[in-house]
């Protein structure tokens, strides 16, 4: 006798089989059902409903209640955490909201499953339908994850003076679209994330304190010692001026009218350009109470002969 006619072979039911048992199963809960409504029920009849409708809806219940509970609980915790770990409000609200729903979607499968619908099947619609929001909605799904890159690596935040995306301007809100700012007359400009984070950013307010430049030129007739003396006394005296780093004049060049002077001098970001002004008020008063000239632009015209000028009377 060889080993496969020993073994107990177990037929596997045909789908014809398969279907008449569901139906019988059902026609069982049917019957049950009906004794119960008529006042006549065995034990038998109880134990039947219990196993096929009493349990199953009590452990449905009992896991929407779990999967409520354990998501808000969830969306509390990530939100804390990301605020410990001083990630932006913003964006911990959002990592709390995508952790709640993402347990709710895992819940809302499992309980699929109790009602026997296959989770594969049900995964593969949420992955056509997700490519599918993906696709109509790309341009948003990239102004999210710039806006979530802006709140992680902070290049600004609300306040700074900055100028990105064609824009320049007080940062009054960072979201996860977009940005707004409130340029210097007072426009509120709301710019997408993506045209940010994409571009350079200048941010004006990072530091301190920042270098205040200011060009003037004398006259070629002007002593350049005398001239730069003044000018270094003016870069000194100035209000507003930090002594560390300290002033510099530096002599830039000889221009086409002018000897041209740069004066660099250190202020407190917020002073800027209050010292600009005074910088550039006092160089003037300074310069002319030396008998300095500030020369106009100005032109030499040689001809190299005579110009013959004939003039008719009318």
């Amino acid at each position: 006798m060889s080993v496969l006619d020993a073994a107990e072979v177990t037929p596997i039911p045909s789908p014809e089989s398969a279907a008449d048992a569901g139906n019988q199963a059902l026609d069982q809960v049917s019957n049950a059902w009906g004794a119960l409504t008529d006042g006549d029920i065995s034990g038998g009849d109880l134990m039947l409903l219990w196993e096929s409708v009493g349990w199953p809806v009590l452990k449905v219940v009992a896991l929407i209640v779990a999967v409520l509970v354990v998501s808000g609980w969830a969306k509390r915790f990530v939100t804390r955490v990301c605020k410990k770990a001083n990630v932006e409000t913003t964006l911990a609200r959002f990592f709390g909201a995508l952790t709640k729903y993402a347990i709710m979607i895992l819940g809302g499968i499992t309980v699929l499953q109790t009602f026997g619908v296959e989770a594969t099947s049900f995964a593969a619609v949420i992955a056509a339908v997700g490519f599918a929001i993906g696709m109509a909605l790309s341009g948003m799904l990239g102004n999210i994850a710039a806006g979530v890159m802006l709140l992680i690596f902070r290049p600004f935040k609300v306040g700074d003076g900055v100028s990105a995306g064609g824009v320049t301007g007080k940062v009054f809100e960072i979201g996860l679209f977009t940005t707004s700012f409130d340029t210097p007359d007072n426009r509120r400009i709301i710019v997408p994330n993506a045209s940010i984070f994409g571009d350079t950013i200048e941010n004006v307010s990072h530091h301190d304190t920042r270098r205040v430049d200011v060009s003037v030129g004398v006259a070629y007739e002007a002593d350049i010692d005398e001239a730069r003396k003044v000018l270094e006394g003016v870069c000194a005296a100035v209000e507003g001026g930090l002594s560390d780093p300290a002033p510099v004049v530096y002599l830039k060049e000889l221009g086409g009218s002018s000897v041209d002077f740069a004066l660099r001098v250190w202020a407190n970001a917020p002073d800027y350009w209050a010292v600009r002004e005074r910088l550039t008020r006092d160089t003037k008063k300074a310069l002319d109470a030396a008998g300095i000239g500030i020369p106009y632009p100005q032109r030499d015209v040689h001809v190299p002969q005579g110009i013959e000028v004939t003039v008719k009377n009318a």
